[in-house]
């Protein structure tokens, strides 16, 4: 069905619209025009709220609605992720997995690809966080599944997550250039993370091809005055991407704060969220606002996206618009899928957001169906 998205306000993911309305067909934006000239035979509906944005994408999350993903891989658990996802505005995720033993991965692999195959929603891929870290940073991954890669381990990801493994997280330091370069050939988007790396390693990492950083500030080599480690790399290097989990407890405000200062539009949010579970190779316990393993150690959030939108709002200073971008249209630039997702243009998926003039989330909107 044809339909006019009218609302107060329309954020497209680079300017702010009024008195206009979104054309949607098919699950597709048509196109932003004034409300004046919505063409013949589409169905008007006026949007009760302050303003319509682009609904988020959250490169990292493991789990949600009480189902981690890494310890229950079923289609129904990535069904609870989903669920999670849309209470906080994101439509479109990476599921993701921590270290854990490549026969662990590539059964992952299997069931997401079932999911998708069963008409399951949302899901974009599946981002591996390690096994090819650094010990010395290796925060709640399991250290005895850590490893250093070789070319045919990486071969065997490649082929049997064709078209499902998007994304992982390495330690540039603990890999051969021509793993590295396997991976980018394969139009994996790597990042860097749970890394020691002294700067200058970090750096070439960098120059190699590798676009991006995990959770900025977590389990990376802090800046220093003599030797600036991955935070100072990532800093320096003006093409560089890295995500940040803004909830106050991963990062502190103050350094979000700096390094959008410094980052710009090279920032961007995740929710690193976890769920609670007391079995499997990952325990997660609920600390109200934070999960841990059970000695303590920080082991991921309870953030959604929203919720990561309003900290930088309202905890961080960054103006809603950029806060905005920073849960769609940034990460979906770096995965490549800035056409399809991530900001209201004609082409692009009908995944939407309603939101009220507190940033409470009213509706969330998929394929256009309002």
């Amino acid at each position: 069905m044809s339909t006019a998205l009218i609302a107060r306000e329309i954020f497209t993911g680079h300017t702010i619209e009024t008195g206009k309305a979104v054309l949607v067909n098919d699950g597709k934006i048509i196109d932003i025009v004034p409300i004046n000239d919505i063409p013949p035979g589409y169905r008007t509906k006026e949007l009760p709220g302050y303003m319509l944005a682009p609904a988020f994408i959250d490169l990292q999350i493991y789990g949600g609605n009480g189902r981690l993903f890494s310890a229950d891989l079923t289609t129904d658990a990535l069904e609870a992720v989903y669920e999670y996802c849309l209470q906080g505005g994101c439509t479109q995720f990476l599921i993701t997995l921590a270290t854990n033993s490549i026969e662990k991965f590539l059964q992952s692999m299997e069931v997401a690809r079932n999911y998708q195959a069963g008409g399951g929603k949302g899901l974009l891929g599946i981002h591996l966080e390690g096994p090819y870290i650094n010990p010395a940073k290796k925060g709640a991954h399991i250290e005895r599944c850590i490893k250093t890669p070789t070319v045919a381990e990486i071969r065997q990801l490649l082929e049997k997550g064709k078209g499902i493994f998007k994304m992982m997280t390495l330690a540039p330091e603990q890999c051969d250039r021509e793993c590295i370069a396997l991976l980018l050939e394969n139009n994996i988007v790597v990042s860097a993370g749970h890394s020691n790396a002294r700067y200058g390693e970090a750096i070439d990492g960098f120059y190699q091809g590798i676009p991006a950083a995990t959770h900025l500030f977590n389990a990376m080599s802090p800046l220093q005055g003599r030797e600036p480690g991955m935070v100072g790399a990532i800093y320096d290097n003006p093409d560089v991407r890295c995500s940040i989990v803004c909830d106050g407890i991963h990062v502190d405000f103050a350094s979000v704060r700096i390094s959008k200062k410094i980052m710009g539009d090279r920032l961007f949010f995740i929710t690193d969220a976890v769920a609670e579970v007391q079995y499997g190779e990952y325990v997660h316990v609920f600390k109200g606002d934070r999960f841990t393993l059970p000695d303590g150690t920080l082991s991921g959030s309870a953030l959604t996206m929203l919720q990561a939108v309003k900290n930088g709002v309202e905890k961080v200073g960054i103006p809603l618009p950029e806060a905005l971008r920073m849960a769609s249209l940034y990460p979906a630039t770096l995965m490549g899928w800035e056409k399809k997702w991530g900001s209201i243009q004609a082409g692009a998926r009908a995944d939407l957001i309603l939101l009220d003039d507190q940033l409470n989330l009213l509706q969330v909107i998929v394929d256009g169906d309002a």
